[in-house]
């Protein structure tokens, strides 16, 4: 069933006439994602050519997307918005809440009990609202999104950084956090600085053992955790239509490990593939029928160095398999090198599990490949070495899967198959053992590897690779196992050799599913109740934060200088605390409990400047505001990589944590900082980090006249009566300085709301 196909159809009846007025005011041919940007302008037909990296812009997305994790803090928000219902198509996705522990049946009956007040809460504020709802166990959002939404051409943001996946279908689309999903619920516009592009020229194609999953970690080997920073990465070539669609996902999707605003492919015969096979041919038949506006023009394909701000060309003919890690998702390694570089490291080479799936690589055809590696270690009489961890990517994929046998060659080797749910990608895996904080190696084909993400363990090496390589190590249990050239010995002491991966890009029967996990709304939803139980521990009523006083800031105190990488894990971190998302003032129990105090190199440990002891981050900044005393948080480059979510801006706003100053940020913690009235600041001089002193007292200056593009200045008082004075930039334009004046984006909303109930 095509959902929404009457928006789909308006929008590509726009398409043409935008994209010329578009091509006029630009005045040369257009790349796709210029395409995508220009056709979902908030006001129309474009009339100015906007600036990449520069100039901030209003668009219109088509929908909304929201996993149950942050979709709780996006629709608490939402609520105090005062309209009766969603402005554009939206969704609610339950994948986070579920653990897994002993398998799909046992994980999920448990994670309904325990979370049964969250799920009820997502259910009925999406009846209300108009707002379709996926129930635990349907699915991973984004293979979801991927199979019943998502639609070449299209423009949609969602609370997860890995809404980027639907650039497989050949969308824009994007991770927000939840201010920026409530803003597009409530019929505002959406605002993104107009993104540079990095164009990604794919020739060759992939055979062996290479898999889409080794474009995206080559690319992240390149680019760098950050250097897709404020870009969108286009990828195009001859390459890149022999991919998978849902191959195509796989790259896009790891697109956030880079820092990319999202990727995209054009539209070909993939993804109309996928759209029949998905039961969407009537938005395939519409694609087809604007398909010269769903690529780039001509010219821009032919001759890419004019049109794109980078390039980047692989040949997939030469790509070899490899695994990125361990900690970070950029440390790319070619699987021929990797017994090499782990010796040199010290990274232990018995491997302990391969966990195959998440919203990367949890596609029918990624299943298919691994399964049929593993179906080769049945035949050939191998004992497999490491534990196996199952987790198929929607419901749909699941029955197909089991229908199939898939499932059943995964079971012969022990594997446990967990619920359709994110699981131990984003740490909730009640792993064995894993209180013991002993040195080990996993393997999966997650997106994510940050230390203690997993299991908990922060000596957890964990090592990123396609599911077929998964597959291959974890029947070897050893991370230097190269199958291109390596053989291993059978239970029989025969030498046996692994064949490269098989699998059908689409199952060769169709999809099938009993119970997809879909309800649809009320069609209206005005006498539909929603009870947040004012002694819940779990949900918590938001209340509006404060305005700005109208002065400078002075006597703020350091609560934490962050040392080296502070990733939103490290903020406000997932696993056991993904039960109280909803719940602002229990969540704010974990503020930067996991960031590196830079005076003692320790996690959850900083002085008082109240009492002169060490005690937690979280309790450290309950004693200042008890006291009314703002603070501020100095962070290292890139600060806020990783997930979407705003409980990360929201914590600190909340304990009252007034700014945030680092050397650098990841674009969708800037821009929640932001929405809820806090100071993002970046260090003009970076070396002036060095100044910082564990007993500073800082004074912010300039507020008053705080304006796009003019610096602040920071004074740090000294405990010995010194001072240093420096200069922070920041990003702000005129909009979202009166979010910092009015305490929050939100704040503006409800007051707007308000005067229009009173006009009518």
């Amino acid at each position: 069933m095509a959902f929404d196909i009457d928006m789909i159809k308006k929008v590509y009846s726009q398409y043409e006439e935008r994209i010329s007025a578009a091509r006029e005011v630009v005045n040369k041919p257009l790349t796709l994602s210029e395409k995508i940007l220009y056709a979902h302008l908030w006001d129309g037909n474009a009339t100015e050519a906007y600036e990449r990296g520069n100039s901030y812009v209003d668009f219109a997305p088509d929908r909304v997307a929201m996993q149950d994790a942050t979709a709780q803090m996006a629709l608490l928000q939402f609520m105090q918005a005062g309209r009766p219902q969603v402005a554009v198509p939206s969704t609610v996705h339950c994948d986070h809440l579920i653990q897994a522990r002993d398998g799909a049946a046992q994980d999920l009956t448990r994670a309904k009990n325990e979370s049964s007040e969250v799920f009820n809460f997502l259910s009925s504020v999406s009846n209300k609202y108009g707002i379709g709802f996926w129930k635990p166990g349907a699915g991973i959002i984004h293979q979801v999104v991927l199979e019943n939404y998502a639609f070449p051409g299209g423009m949609m943001i969602g609370t997860d950084s890995h809404t980027v996946n639907a650039g497989g279908l050949g969308m824009v689309a994007i991770g927000v956090g939840g201010a920026d999903a409530c803003d597009v619920m409530a019929g505002l516009p959406w605002e993104l600085k107009f993104p540079k592009l990095i164009g990604v020229k794919l020739t060759g194609k992939l055979s062996g053992w290479s898999s889409p999953k080794d474009v995206i970690l080559k690319v992240a080997g390149i680019l760098t955790v950050k250097g897709g920073t404020g870009a969108i990465v286009e990828y195009f070539g001859e390459g890149a239509e022999s991919l998978s669609c849902t191959g195509k996902g796989t790259i896009c999707n790891m697109g956030a490990e880079i820092g990319a605003t999202t990727s995209t492919f054009g539209y070909d015969e993939s993804m109309e593939r996928y759209l029949r096979a998905t039961d969407r041919a009537e938005v395939a038949d519409a694609a087809n029928a604007v398909k010269a506006h769903l690529t780039a023009d001509p010219e821009v394909y032919a001759d890419p160095e004019q049109y794109f701000d980078q390039l980047i060309e692989i040949n997939l003919s030469e790509l070899e398999p490899s695994l990125n890690g361990p900690f970070t998702p950029d440390l790319y390694t070619p699987v021929s090198r990797m017994r090499e570089e782990a010796d040199k490291n010290g990274w232990p080479t018995t491997v302990e599990w391969g966990l195959i799936g998440s919203c990367t690589n949890s596609s029918y055809e990624d299943l298919a490949r691994a399964a049929s590696i593993a179906q080769q270690a049945i035949d050939k009489g191998l004992v497999t070495k490491a534990e196996f961890g199952i987790n198929p990517g929607s419901e749909q994929v699941r029955y197909t899967a089991d229908r199939d046998g898939l499932l059943k060659t995964f079971e012969e080797l022990s594997a446990t198959i967990f619920t359709n749910a994110c699981g131990p990608c984003i740490g909730m895996w009640d792993r064995a053992g894993a209180d013991k904080q002993e040195k080990n190696t996993i393997v999966h084909s997650f997106n994510r590897n940050f230390a203690k993400r997993a299991d908990g363990n922060p000596n957890t090496y964990a090592f990123v690779t396609s599911p077929e390589m998964v597959a291959a190590i974890a029947i070897s249990g050893d991370l230097g196992f190269n199958p291109v050239t390596d053989t291993l010995t059978n239970r029989d002491g025969e030498e046996v050799k692994l064949d490269p991966p098989t699998g059908d890009e689409l199952p060769s029967k169709g999809f099938d599913v009993e119970d997809a996990g879909y309800q649809e709304p009320a069609a209206d939803g005005s006498t539909v109740e929603v009870e947040v139980s004012p002694t819940s521990d779990r949900l918590q009523l938001l209340e509006p934060f404060a305005a700005w006083e109208g002065t400078d800031l002075k006597g703020l105190k350091l609560l934490i200088k962050a040392k080296g990488k502070c990733t939103t894990d490290h903020i406000s971190m997932a696993g056991p605390w993904l039960k109280y998302r909803g719940h602002l003032d229990n969540i704010s129990n974990n503020m930067l409990i996991g960031a590196v105090n830079y005076f003692n190199d320790q996690t959850d440990s900083v002085k008082n400047q109240l009492t002169g002891e060490y005690a937690a981050v979280p309790a450290t900044q309950r004693a200042y505001k008890a006291e009314g005393i703002g603070s501020i948080v100095v962070g290292d480059e890139n600060y806020g990589e990783g997930s979407s979510r705003e409980h990360a801006a929201m914590e600190p706003r909340h304990l009252g944590v007034r700014a945030v100053l680092v050397k650098s940020f990841a674009r969708i913690h800037e821009t929640n900082l932001k929405k809820q009235g806090m100071l993002g600041l970046t260090f003009a001089n970076k070396d002036d980090y060095d100044k910082i002193q564990e007993d500073d007292t800082v004074d912010i200056l300039g507020l008053t006249e705080f304006a796009p593009g003019k610096p602040l200045t920071l004074v740090f008082h000294h405990a010995d009566g010194s001072q240093d004075e420096i200069s922070a930039n920041h990003t702000y334009n005129a909009q979202q300085i009166e979010w910092f004046k009015a305490g929050g984006a939100l704040n503006i909303i409800r007051k707007n709301q308000a005067a229009k109930q009173e006009n009518k």
